[in-house]
């Protein structure tokens, strides 16, 4: 697969340098950092900066940068990245919880100066020229634990007790930024607004933990979401990923498929080909939800519709054209797209509930994939030329989304048993 790291080789930092002088350095030549990736190109853009300001969020990176420049090791330099990190995300879930002051006339429930500040981070770090030796994999370990911290992949811990279920919830970020680069992901908004948040249920407290992955093909072909659920799936009482679907809808989504069907992701690559998991051999085309589906579809959880999905495409056993089977795949297909698609949110679905299976917990472990509506904008505010970053109503529908999502996490763990 492309590399979503743009680098420049070594040959070429050679003949940029000439035969005069002597060869320089990593830590010496202004080369060895990397361009800007597609994502953090962005963050210059009039709205993400208008969100960082409106935030606090705008001091993020400016600190960062100063603490790198003082770093006289990779080892303080390691040290340095996992502690920013980390307070990145517990900055951003505090704010999004309501601990501390809002620094800022952003609505606190907003993920998108999580997102922002990340890219800023992300960008010192690729473009930070140290004062001594630094190898390209050593500069690629940092921005892998500053992902790793700053999504709170690494921070999911539960209580001991076995009185408190354990609920495991994942979310997205923003995406389809050319679009309009003011978009927020309701998923990672739930995900800090419940991150080590307690659900009351009819049987008792529930833990609820939460991460945030990258819309970016190449991180889930690394293995990004298993490395993060694998410690934590046979030690959990109910999982679900969580993303962005259609307008106006819920959706459990029944069956999720091994195929990625090529729409462009956060970097602008694309990829159309069978889900890359390890031991392909023995993998499936199709994984099923062991949420208790029924029982949420029928429960009054908020404002939103929810619908069991069964919907797929596939090609039929022994046929070569794809057609959509409504109530699920036939024997022996193979999969076009799962109930939620062929993007990210299906991809991380099937790895998810694959993973469930490998580990040998599908008989005994509720989880799946919801799709939450897409987060609109209030009339009026919907031309991203001209409209503002964010709105009454665009508000009030991700609060809307945040809480019915906990409510469907309350009425499945119930059922759950």
């Amino acid at each position: 697969m492309t590399h979503i790291r743009v680098r420049l080789g070594a040959l070429g930092l050679a003949l940029l340098a000439g035969f005069a002088a002597p060869p320089a350095s990593a830590a010496q030549d202004p080369a060895a950092a990397a361009a800007p990736t597609v994502e953090e190109q962005r963050l210059d853009r009039a709205a993400p900066q208008e969100i960082l300001r409106r935030s606090g969020f705008d001091t993020v990176a400016p600190e960062f940068a100063r603490a790198l420049g003082a770093a006289r090791s990779y080892a303080q330099a390691e040290r340095l990245v996992e502690r920013q990190g980390s307070r990145l995300w517990q900055r951003a879930v505090d704010r999004a919880q309501g601990r501390g002051p809002a620094a800022g006339d952003l609505s606190r429930d907003d993920d998108r100066p999580l997102y922002w500040a990340r890219l800023g981070l992300t960008r010192e770090v690729r473009q930070w020229q140290p004062r001594f030796d630094l190898t390209q994999a050593e500069r690629t370990g940092l921005l892998a634990a500053l992902e790793r911290t700053s999504r709170g992949q690494d921070t999911i811990r539960y209580p001991h007790s076995k009185k408190i279920k354990r609920i495991l919830v994942t979310g997205f970020d923003p995406f389809t930024l050319d679009r309009d680069v003011r978009i927020s992901n309701p998923s990672g908004a739930t995900a800090l607004a419940l991150d080590g948040t307690v659900i009351r249920t009819a049987d008792g407290p529930a833990r609820v933990e939460t991460a945030v992955f990258p819309v970016r093909w190449q991180d889930f072909a690394e293995g990004t979401v298993e490395r993060t659920l694998r410690p934590h799936l046979p030690r959990i009482d109910l999982f679900t990923t969580v993303s962005q679907g259609r307008v106006g809808r819920i959706d459990v989504e029944r069956t999720n498929g091994a195929w990625r069907g090529g729409f462009p992701d956060n970097e602008n690559l694309s990829r159309t080909e069978t889900v890359p998991v390890t031991d392909p051999a023995s993998q499936p085309q199709w994984t099923t939800t062991t949420l208790p589906y029924q029982a949420v579809v029928a429960a009054d959880t908020g404002r939103f519709p929810v619908y069991d999905n069964t919907s797929v495409t596939e090609i039929p056993a022994g046929g070569t054209e794809a057609v959509v089977r409504p109530e699920g795949p036939t024997a022996g297909s193979t999969a076009r797209a799962g109930g939620g698609g062929n993007y990210l949110s299906n991809e991380i679905a099937y790895r998810a509930t694959l993973l469930r299976d490998r580990l040998g917990l599908g008989g005994s472990l509720p989880g799946g994939h919801v799709h939450t509506p897409v987060l609109e904008f209030g009339a009026g505010n919907t031309d991203p030329a001209s409209g503002t970053v964010t709105d009454a109503q665009f508000v009030q529908n991700r609060l809307d989304i945040i809480a019915q999502v906990r409510s469907i996490l309350t009425v499945a763990a119930e059922a759950a048993g």
